[in-house]
Order: structure tokens, then C-alpha cells, then sequence
């Protein structure tokens, strides 16, 4: 979402540079902006199919690729059953528009239960919420940052992540120019993170008691008679939550989370008395055993606090392509939930996708319905999902597997085939889904930098393609000998979604967008500040908001008991937390030498008197262990985490044989995902817990 300005020279990229004519980004350029630069020129990046054979990788022709993965796919749903084949989707697929198109009609076309994706080791929290409270799973309040006067954020690191759930290019500067009105942005979050530092106040809290502190602070507002009315939803569900938030006064919850009473309730006040304020709350709230009531909570103190459709507090997006209309030419689904299960462990689908955290099991659990191929399409998941060393045993055990990616990574190398796609230099692009997250209405489409080499394909050729394939085999007839092609491509669509969206031809706000108006506007159109749209942009049947959605209700139970249960200091175990760097979101970013320069940033974080305790010294190196495994990984003892807490970061883990990444392999660290647990998730929602995993550590 970034706008950059790249120069090239003969045909080589002399400079990328952000673009300060974009409206949107005003300059701005994060760490893999430049990056561009390397991953097109990467020489461990493929850019034509290969198959595994017993001589190591060869290159082959894509019809022969195409044509063996669809074959073997219709053969083993035809020995096994629709559901023996998975699709795994990673976190680059919801940043490539072509994919998602194409993509998702090849997913449908396999008729698989078995469909997963980064989702729910993210955000699904997010979406399951505004699902049940706002009748869209992608009506997502995004924080109105650059009007805000507090801004409370849990769990989250914009200055890392650029915002996650609220796209904010420029972050630092839109934070600093909150505090330069005379505002005031304050974090809670077990580690003083980049974010954290730049705050005007940061608090530790025990990972996982988010419930708990957000429950306090509703407590106040009822305590102190600070809800705001509002006709959005019924008032009669005011006196569950009133009741619900009396058990955990801040006083009550003082233990549990390790934030003191005055804090919280100072906090509260706080938050109460601004002129607007937001409540935000992303990864690290939604990716622990309550990360969906952690959302459930956060809509709360935004809506009793009147905050919510409000200037300045928690708003929503009218992106130019609006896949929460029900009319949109690209309408979304607004969601579903439990409609049906996972085979082992009966956890619920979203959005008819099933939580990730059971798909090892899936794979090595025998019986019926047992996953017997697997796609996998711009994922890493042996580093990005719980318990990898089990996927990885999961992987190695299937009849076929086929990635569509452009790296031989931990994950693709089990691959029997990989088709690699173009890379994002060689592809156009149009972001379907960070406008609808945007901290502003904004549209701009970005044309291909360079012309792929003859014979590569985009990703959405190669899912046109196997579609095709597939339906031929069905319907029993010959595959043809070269590549299956069409008419549609991914821009002709987006250009009749803007001409029949909001700002197209006979939209309200008719800005008569169309795409050869974005190419003549490369810098992006600003569409204007988020503005109040409730209720008439809630999908709710009664246009109101629903307080108390039941499941909700029957997870409190859950709740209490773990609050007996933490209200007993255990010291013999730290809670393990992870941490993402600006230089390493995604595991890819690993293979780029700028990237990587610098310290170790593979380390385990422990506070001084941890490490006094434990005997540790700084750099030594210790065994870390939880219920599922082990590693050994040199420390880093610092006071900006939390005593009895620890944090090893997302995405290492290079030292496997059969990679191809030469850099990351320099760079290998080890892999928080041999120790995150695949059975600790949030029961509600089905996503992963990784926030708060109980770890033994001892001196090597």
C-alpha cells in the first residue's frame, strides 16, 4: 500500500525510493520497499516448474507440471474423497489480487472441506467478531489515527508492523503528530516493543490476561456511570455486561494480570474523558486463548465509550472496490461458523475455512477423510504455524503435494512439484483487501515494472490453468498439450468493480473511478477520511449492533475458570511470547542480505533478574523446552520484557537440509514453532494461541 517511486536504468533498478506524490503513503518506505530490488533479481528464486525426483530438483515444462498435479489430484479425490486434498493459503496471497481472484475459483472447484490459511494464526478473532456483532466478518473497525486524542493499543507493534488490521503507512510520524495535538497514545503489551518506546506510557501485562484488563476497564465505565447511550444496539443487554464486569473490578484482576488497580482504572478515566479515543487491539491479543473475546471486549469500550462510527475513535472503511456490499460486483462472503468441523478434533470452521492448528493432525490421523495431498500456495507453514516439526511430519507422509511459490523453502521442499509465479515487479496490482483496513478511503493501482521472461506465468494463469485441467479430467476428457488460457484476467475485473463500486459511474460518491483512471493517476486518489456509516452500512438483520452474541456468552464460563486458575502463581514455568521485527514479518525477508545485517535478532529475551535467578549470562546459550519440544538459543537480557516472561521472534528456523535460500541459511536461528503447542488454541474461535506457551529453561 506503500507508493514507490522505482527508477530503472537499462533495464536495472538503480533506486526504489518512496513516492511523496502518493496521497496515501506521503513518502513513506518500509523495510521491503527496497527489497523489491533483490527478490526479482534473487538468484535462489525459481521462475519455472519443477518436480522432485530421486537426483534432486529438475526443471520441466509447465504442461507437464500442470497436467501431473491436476492428475494426481483428481486420482486422489477419486481413491480418497473430496476432502482427502487440502489448500493451505499464506499470508502474500491476501497481497496479491490475481491470486485471490483466481485462487479462490480453484479452491472451490477441488469441493474441499479441508481449506486453510494464515487467518487463524492472525486475525480470524477480528473477522469471527465483526461477523457475529456487525453481520460482515470484513467490517473491521479501523482506528481513525489521525484524528484520535488516545489511543490505547494491546498486543500490538505498528512501529514493526505498519499497522496489521489497520493499513497506516507512516505510522511513527501520524503516532507523533497525535501526541504533537496534544493527544496521547499509551501501550500494554508484556515486552516494551519499538512501539512501546516512542509511547507516552507503556504497561507490562502477563500474556494472556488481556480479558481481564479489558474487563476492568468496562468495570469503570459502569462503576463510574460512563456508558454512552446509543441507539445502535438493544439497552436491555447492558445489564449482562454490567453484571459480568462487577467480578473483575481492578482491583480483582490486579494479580491475574500484573497491571496495578490505579492503573487501570486511571486508564479507564482516561479513556472515558478524551474528547475521541480508540481501543486497539491485534496480534498478540488475538493469538492467545482468549483472542476472541479479547475482540469481543475492545468493540465493547469502544461502543460504551461512544467511540465507535465516531471521529477520532473506531470507524469503517468505503473502500472503492467494497467487497462488504451485498450488491458489490466483488461481494464477500459476510461469514459462517461451526457449519461444520475438523475430522480429529471437532474445531469450527470460519468463513469455511478450518483452523490451521489442526491440519498436522489431519494429515496423520488414519480413517476416512484422512489428508492424503496437500496445496500450498505463497506459505510457509513448518515456521509460521504451531508445532511445525509435526507438520513437517505430516507433509512427509503424503501420497502428492504441489506448492505455488517461488521458493524452495522448509515448507515447498516436500513439494512433488512447485510452480513458481511471477514476482511483484512483473505482475500488476490492485490491493483488494488492505483498502477495506485503510486509516483512509484511498484507490490506486499499480502497473508491472518489468515484462516476465517468455515462458513464466502469473499466479493466476497457473490457478486458471489447473482449474481447467481438473474439469477436464471430470468430465473425462484428454488434457490438451499446451497451456489453457483465458479471456478474463484480473484487471478487466477490478475495472468493472470500480465502474459499478461507490466512486464509479453510479456510485453515491461518484468519483467515476474506472482503471485507466488509476493509470492516469499512478500516485493513488485520495478518496477522503473515514466518515460515520452506521447504520446503514451494518449487515445485521435488524441494522443494530449485537452486544451478546451466544457463543460468546457460553465461552465466560472458560473465562472465570481460568481466572481461578491464574489467580495461583505458578513460578516453576515463563510464558513464552513471540516478537516480529521490521526487517523480518515474513519468513522470506530472510534471504535478503540488507535485511539481515545487523545483531542477531534470533535471540531469547529474558528479563535481568530471570536470568540472574537461572544463572544465565548474556549470549550464552540455554535449552528452551515446552510440551511439544526443545531448542537451543542464545539470550539477549533485557528489561523490556516482562520478569517471568520470554520472547524468541516469528519465522527462523533455516538449518533444514533441502532448502535453497542461501542468505537465510547464513542466518538460521531456530523456529518458535518447535515449541508453540498445535493444542493451544482459543476454543471459541479455533484460532491459534501462541501468545503466553508455558516453557522450562535451563543452562546448557
Amino acid at each position: 500500500m506503500c507508493g514507490l517511486r522505482i527508477e530503472v536504468e537499462d533495464g536495472i533498478i538503480s533506486a526504489i525510493r518512496g513516492d511523496k506524490d502518493d496521497p496515501f503513503s506521503r513518502g513513506h518506505l518500509c523495510a521491503k520497499g527496497p527489497e523489491l530490488k533483490n527478490l526479482y533479481e534473487d538468484p535462489d528464486r525459481l521462475k519455472f516448474p519443477v518436480k522432485k525426483t530421486e537426483n534432486g530438483w529438475v526443471q520441466v515444462s509447465w504442461v507437464e507440471a500442470l497436467s501431473a498435479t491436476a492428475k494426481a489430484l483428481f486420482e486422489i479425490q477419486n481413491k480418497y474423497g473430496k476432502d482427502s486434498v487440502a489448500v493451505y493459503n499464506g499470508n502474500p496471497s491476501v497481497h496479491n489480487y490475481g491470486s485471490m481472484l483466481f485462487g479462490q475459483r480453484f479452491s472451490n472447484r477441488l469441493k474441499t472441506k479441508n481449506h486453510y490459511s494464515a487467518t487463524s494464526v492472525d486475525q480470524l478473532p477480528h473477522q469471527l467478531l465483526s461477523y457475529w456483532m456487525f453481520g460482515h466478518q470484513l467490517l473491521i473497525p479501523i482506528p481513525d489515527i489521525d484524528h484520535t486524542m488516545y489511543f490505547l493499543i494491546l498486543g500490538g507493534n505498528p512501529f514493526a508492523s505498519n499497522g496489521s488490521l489497520m493499513t497506516v503507512p507512516d505510522v511513527k510520524k501520524r503516532l507523533k503528530e497525535l501526541q504533537e495535538r496534544g493527544g496521547k497514545y499509551v501501550v500494554v503489551d508484556p515486552r516494551k516493543t519499538e512501539t512501546a518506546t516512542h509511547a507516552d506510557e507503556h504497561v507490562f501485562i502477563r500474556p494472556g490476561a488481556d480479558a481481564f484488563f479489558l474487563l476492568a476497564i468496562l468495570n469503570v465505565f459502569f462503576e463510574k456511570n460512563l456508558i454512552k447511550p446509543s441507539d445502535l444496539y438493544d439497552p436491555k443487554e447492558l445489564k449482562f455486561i454490567a453484571e459480568l464486569a462487577s467480578q473483575y473490578s481492578p482491583i480483582n484482576v490486579e494479580t491475574v494480570t500484573g497491571v496495578s488497580a490505579l492503573t487501570i482504572e486511571r486508564i479507564a478515566l482516561e479513556f472515558s474523558s478524551a474528547k475521541n479515543a480508540v481501543c486497539y487491539g491485534r496480534i498478540g491479543v488475538s493469538t492467545q486463548p482468549f483472542g476472541a473475546l479479547c475482540q469481543w471486549l475492545i468493540n465493547l469500550v469502544n461502543i460504551f465509550s461512544g467511540n465507535l462510527d465516531k471521529t477520532g475513535g473506531a470507524m469503517f472503511t468505503l473502500p472503492a472496490v467494497d467487497p462488504i456490499d451485498p450488491k458489490g460486483a466483488l461481494k464477500s462472503s459476510p461469514g459462517s461458523f461451526n457449519s461444520f468441523q475438523t475430522r480429529v478434533r471437532k474445531l469450527p470452521e470460519f468463513g469455511e475455512e478450518l483452523p490451521v492448528s489442526a491440519l498436522s493432525e489431519e494429515m496423520l490421523t488414519p480413517g476416512e477423510g484422512q489428508i492424503k495431498a496437500f496445496v500450498s500456495s505463497a506459505g510457509n507453514p513448518v515456521l509460521s504455524t504451531p508445532n511445525g516439526l509435526k507438520l513437517e511430519e505430516g507433509l512427509k507422509g503424503l501420497e502428492f503435494m504441489v506448492s505455488i511459490d517461488f521458493y524452495i523453502n522448509e515448507t515447498t521442499q516436500h513439494a512433488h512439484y512447485i510452480l513458481p509465479p511471477t514476482s511483484a515487479l512483473e505482475h500488476d496490482h490492485y490491493d483488494l483487501i488492505f483498502n477495506v483496513f485503510a486509516v483512509r478511503n484511498t484507490t490506486k493501482y499499480a502497473q508491472p515494472i518489468f515484462e516476465p521472461q517468455p515462458g513464466m506465468l502469473h499466479d493466476w494463469e497457473i490457478f486458471t490453468d489447473l482449474t481447467k485441467r481438473l474439469e477436464l479430467l471430470r468430465s473425462g476428457k484428454p488434457l490438451p498439450e499446451t497451456l489453457i488460457t483465458t479471456k478474463l484476467d484480473p484487471a478487466s475485473i477490478i475495472d468493472f468493480a470500480l465502474r459499478t463500486g461507490p466512486y464509479g459511474e453510479k456510485g453515491k460518491h461518484n468519483r467515476m473511478l474506472n482503471i485507466q483512471l488509476l493509470k492516469d493517476n499512478p500516485h493513488g486518489i485520495d478518496l477522503g477520511p473515514l466518515a460515520s456509516c452506521f447504520p446503514e452500512r451494518l449487515l445485521t438483520p435488524d441494522k443494530k449492533i449485537h452486544l451478546l452474541p451466544q457463543p460468546v456468552i457460553d465461552d465466560l464460563s472458560r473465562l472465570k475458570k481460568k481466572f481461578e486458575e491464574w489467580s495461583v502463581k505458578n513460578e516453576n514455568q515463563f510464558l513464552l511470547i513471540g516478537r516480529r521485527h521490521l526487517r523480518n514479518n515474513n519468513s522470506w525477508m530472510h534471504n535478503m542480505p540488507k535485511l539481515m545485517t545487523g545483531k542477531n535478532r534470533c535471540t531469547l529475551m529474558i528479563h535481568p533478574e530471570d536470568a540472574e535467578s537461572l544463572g544465565i549470562g548474556e549470549e550464552e546459550e540455554v535449552q528452551v523446552e515446552s510440551r511439544v519440544g526443545k531448542i537451543l538459543i542464545p539470550t539477549e537480557i533485557t528489561d523490556e520484557i516482562m520478569k517471568g516472561v520470554v520472547s524468541i521472534p516469528h519465522g527462523f528456523g533455516h538449518a533444514k537440509n533441502g532448502i535453497h535460500l542461501k542468505v537465510a541459511k547464513q542466518f538460521a536461528g531456530v523456529s518458535i514453532n518447535d515449541l508453540t503447542d498445535e493444542k493451544s488454541i482459543d476454543e471459541l474461535s479455533g484460532n491459534a494461541a501462541f501468545s503466553g506457551i508455558p516453557v522450562s529453561i535451563r543452562k546448557q
